[in-house]
């Protein structure tokens, strides 16, 4: 039996993983919030792995993703994206665990207008780029075994997301309007979730740095305008630029990823982000 730690549990992703779970033969997960493992501190991360039995992987959904929140919390920013990070590689370099981390397009300034690669320089514009970048960094530093997995506008039937702001605000809203100049690709976390199961099943052992999103380019407009033509609701949806919606963390204008290298070492086929969008707005009934 393979023994999986999954942080984060409350979150989209790990629900996601949850969901998928059920038919995965020879595995047995531990879901984990920061109630019952706050990764911040060390000696809880040491103890908890020492009094359940024998980890073989942990993957790390914990994150703070409070975008422009961080820009003023950045202390607690870097604490859970660091720091937690760092400690989960600490520990699962003592247990000889493989660490899978989830990170973020936002590593990156969106300088590029061709997709970012995994040998890109990362530039992060913001408070929360910069936090997760340097969770990447600890990994890197820390732990042989690792897959660290970037990926890109996050969303499900789960949690608080795009998705779910669309909708809700469509209950209230005939007429929304959204940023037509970020271009990027929208990621149903349920594919980002398989992909993650499929290196746990596959006992892959290409550990490195790696980019997940779904195939195609979208401004957030687009997103938007998907989601109310999938979901068969009347919205008048406006394309504004991202100088009428200030907000205090600026955004990639463009960062759509490459994704030969994990196609590569998973043997997945990567669909389409209109596609993905479907299946998570019909499982959202």
């Amino acid at each position: 039996m393979i023994n999986v730690l999954v942080t984060g549990s409350n979150g989209q992703l790990a629900s996601c993983i949850k969901d998928r779970a059920k038919q995965q033969k020879g595995l047995h997960f531990i879901y984990t919030d920061y109630q019952e493992l706050n990764i911040c501190n060390l000696n809880d991360v040491e103890a908890f792995f020492k009094t359940n039995q024998k980890i073989d992987y942990c993957i790390n959904c914990a994150a703070y993703t409070a975008v422009d929140k961080a820009e003023t919390e950045v202390e607690k920013a870097f604490e859970i994206n660091a720091q937690g990070a760092k400690n989960l590689a600490l520990v699962c370099d003592e247990q000889g665990a493989v660490l899978i981390h989830v990170s973020t397009d936002f590593v990156f300034d969106g300088d590029k207008t061709e997709p970012y690669t995994e040998t890109d320089i990362p530039k992060p514009i913001s408070v929360y780029g910069a936090s997760k970048l340097q969770g990447e960094v600890e990994i890197q530093k820390t732990l042989k075994k690792h897959f660290i997995i970037r990926t890109s506008w996050l969303y499900s039937e789960h949690g608080a997301n795009f998705m779910k702001t669309m909708l809700r605000l469509a209950e209230t809203r005939d007429e929304i309007s959204v940023v037509s100049d970020q271009i990027g690709t929208p990621t149903y976390a349920g594919d980002l979730a398989d992909v993650i199961l499929k290196i746990i099943t596959s006992n892959s052992r290409s550990f490195g740095l790696y980019h997940y999103s779904n195939e195609g380019v979208a401004s957030w407009y687009d997103f938007a305008k998907a989601i109310f033509e999938g979901s068969n609701l009347k919205i008048k949806t406006t394309p504004i630029k991202t100088e009428a919606y200030p907000t205090p963390a600026k955004r990639p204008v463009y960062s759509v990823m490459d994704k030969t290298k994990i196609k590569s070492i998973t043997g997945i086929e990567t669909r389409n982000w209109q596609d993905s969008l479907k299946k998570a707005i019909a499982s959202n009934k």
